[in-house]
């Protein structure tokens, strides 16, 4: 079966929005870091230019002085900022997402070159020339990788950056610089349209649900700043800043809860609105939403009518407001608006409460016991820990349920790979975190007995799982090395500390197979006991779980598949398991994706095949350049055979490796297979 067979759980839909958040992620990630300077820019601007409370022509940059006899006009600081620095920094930050510092530079000098080529500010032609400046140079550094002789990398370094930086810019002044400024006249006038017909407040059908979906970075940083940026420079202010911002709409919500709500949705939703209006945190009112999907309408209306209000006043920002809470909304406010955006704010917050209350007053469900799965959906979805989700949830992972937690278990499809991994990173980080008394092992879902008090598993299999263990906590993940998840199980560890370590005194012994599978982990050793099977013999004769010949610094797989059979192979060639072997991983990762995280992946047999390996052993490739893997970046496949239970003390080591960033960059740094296997070298111990 082909790795790369579609999950059937995962639809078409599912995967064009996590494309598109990842879209949305990436130009945040330009523009976020360089708020501030959007912010300085815009306060100058309210202040300082001609028609401000406090002209400075020096600053401003109007009027004229005299230089030499001469009478020359003020150049001041506002024009620049937004015709260099906003841009330059943009693509400085793009180029080194893709390939640190040194992309960074290229990035900024392909900048240069679109600003040069353009006369609109260049915040579009930065998100593309930046990350295209940093991917290309990386690609390049990538051909001569290992191959530069000593004294000369410097020279090779510094020239291949300048001279790849001046064609770029040559391109962006003279090819990219005329389709960004096409592009940015055609978003413009279609705005200016929907301005001047009445109609931006449709803009609410689409930013709302973009919203609660995480959708919204696509169109607030890559479309709404860099326009509302340069409608400030002509008109000194901008409504496109409000229009994902006002925090009205949201507010709505939250105090329909607050009245008519039940549960926990209710009693949360004070504190929710304090965080969500005055903190700007919208994100923490969307699993309010999720709960009822209904009320997306009450924030479309609230937004629609905010913006109506701010159309009908001609009110604006002279800068976005990150966070949108009502202090940033209201310090970037333009000079006059004040007021009137404060009357938006309010108009949006009753429309949206208003439909929420009528929403919620005649629905029977009205949210109580659903928070918890809203707030779990919710960071499903962004991809990651919540930040405010402890607010509505109480200590982090399942809240739901009750008591300390003394017994966790990893449970996979085959109990093999995957858990035991995960097992080993969160076992060592409760042990680091002194609650010796907790066990973490894992277990194959099928073997599990409703008898733990907390279980993890991937998402995918979130549904079988529950089914086994209704009484138990439930956490999901979608990789098993360095979920946020794992945090949030020590931190309730930490805080449930004394009552755990009473009732792991006073619990009574597991019995059957379940007490064969805690026994190990809550040993005085952090790795199970293990058989000692026959093993590989390395090309010198020693006989190694991880040998020199089972080392590939440049895999030539170009996809996943052909990397899980690269993988295979090695393991065939080694004399650990038998040819029909590889089918079996391919059948493993078509039923549970085997990336760990830290561009790990870890692709091995199914339970099944357990019976066609003939010895322990592992294969590492690593691909520089990184593959697609189900959506996340492998940079490293280490293919795992694993005898009888020796595959846990594998494991156990390899995530010991993953887990510690320092390691992972040594073995992106690594040039020899030498190097590899000293840093690996413990998983033949």
């Amino acid at each position: 079966m082909s790795a790369q067979t579609e999950n059937p759980r995962r639809s078409a839909g599912a995967s064009a929005r996590v494309g598109v958040q990842r879209f949305g992620t990436f130009l945040s990630g330009m523009v976020m870091p360089n708020i501030g300077a959007f912010i300085a820019w815009g306060l100058i601007t309210a202040l300082f230019i001609e028609k401000g409370p406090f002209p400075w022509p020096e600053v401003g940059g109007f009027g004229t002085h005299m230089v030499d006899g001469k009478e020359v006009p003020w150049t001041g600081i506002v024009g620049p900022m937004i015709t260099y620095l906003l841009p330059i920094l943009i693509g400085f930050t793009g180029g080194k997402m893709m390939h640190g510092h040194r992309g960074g530079v290229v990035g900024a000098i392909a900048t240069m070159g679109v600003i040069a080529g353009a006369s609109v500010p260049m915040f579009i032609g930065a998100m593309i020339m930046g990350p295209l400046g940093g991917w290309t140079m990386k690609k390049i550094d990538s051909i001569w990788d290992g191959k530069i002789k000593p004294g000369f990398e410097m020279l090779v370094n510094n020239f291949s950056a300048g001279i790849w930086g001046l064609i770029l810019a040559l391109i962006g002044m003279k090819g990219v610089s005329v389709l960004v400024v096409a592009f940015t006249s055609a978003l413009s006038k279609g705005l200016d349209a929907l301005v001047s017909s009445g109609l931006l407040p449709l803009t609410a059908l689409v930013i709302e649900p973009a919203k609660v979906l995480f959708l919204n970075n696509a169109l607030n940083h890559g479309i709404l700043t860099p326009l509302g940026t340069e409608q400030v420079q002509q008109s000194g202010k901008s409504i496109l800043f409000l229009l994902e911002a006002n925090p009205g709409p949201g507010l709505g919500v939250l105090l329909a809860y607050m009245l008519f709500g039940r549960g926990a949705a209710k009693s949360s939703a004070f504190g929710a609105g304090l965080i969500h209006f005055f903190g700007g945190i919208h994100e923490i009112y969307f699993p309010y939403v999720l709960m009822k999907p209904q009320l997306i309408l009450a924030t479309i209306g609230g937004s629609m009518a905010g913006i109506a209000t701010l159309s009908i006043f001609k009110d604006g920002l002279v800068g976005p407001a990150a966070p949108g809470s009502i202090i940033a909304v209201l310090g970037m406010g333009a000079p006059g608006d004040r007021l009137t955006i404060i009357l938006a704010v309010l108009i949006a917050t009753l429309v949206s409460f208003v439909i929420s209350a009528f929403i919620l007053r005649f629905s029977k469900d009205k949210g109580e016991g659903d928070l918890s799965t809203a707030t779990s959906r919710m960071e499903e979805m962004k991809g990651k820990k919540s930040s405010v989700a402890s607010t509505l949830t109480g200590a982090g992972a399942g809240a739901a349920a009750s008591g300390p937690i003394n017994r966790i278990v990893f449970a996979c499809d085959a109990g093999m790979g995957s858990s035991a991994m995960g097992a080993s990173v969160l076992r060592n980080k409760i042990k680091a975190a002194g609650h010796p008394e907790v066990s973490v092992t894992n277990s194959a879902i099928a073997n599990l007995k409703d008898e733990w008090d907390l279980v993890v598993v991937h998402q995918d299999l979130a549904d079988r799982a529950a089914s086994r263990v209704p009484s138990a906590r439930l956490v999901t993940v979608d990789n098993f090395m360095n979920s946020p998840r794992y945090d949030e199980i020590v931190e309730t560890v930490d805080a449930q500390s004394g009552a755990g370590t009473e009732t792991q005194a006073s619990a009574p012994a597991a019995s059957g197979a379940a007490a064969a599978v805690v026994a190990p982990s809550s040993s005085t050793t952090t790795e199970p006991a293990a058989a000692q099977p026959r093993r590989a013999v390395d090309e010198d004769g020693d006989a190694r779980i991880l040998g020199l010949d089972s080392i590939v610094l440049q895999g030539r797989a170009s996809n996943q598949a052909e990397a899980i059979d690269e993988a295979g192979r090695m393991l065939v060639d080694a004399g650990a398991v038998d040819p029909s072997y590889i089918p079996a991983m391919h059948e493993r990762e078509a039923s549970v994706p085997t990336y760990m995280g830290n561009f790990l992946a870890i692709p091995h047999g199914t339970n099944e095949a357990k019976g066609l390996i003939n010895s322990s052993a592992l294969s590492f490739v690593r691909y520089p350049t990184g593959l697609d893997w189900n959506g996340k970046e492998v940079k490293f496949v280490v293919g795992i055979a694993g005898k009888g239970k020796d595959h846990l003390s594998i494991l156990s080591r390899i995530a010991k490796v993953f887990s510690d960033k320092t390691a992972v960059a040594q073995l992106e740094a690594a040039r020899t297979r030498e190097d590899i296997l000293a840093i690996l070298g413990k998983v033949n111990s």
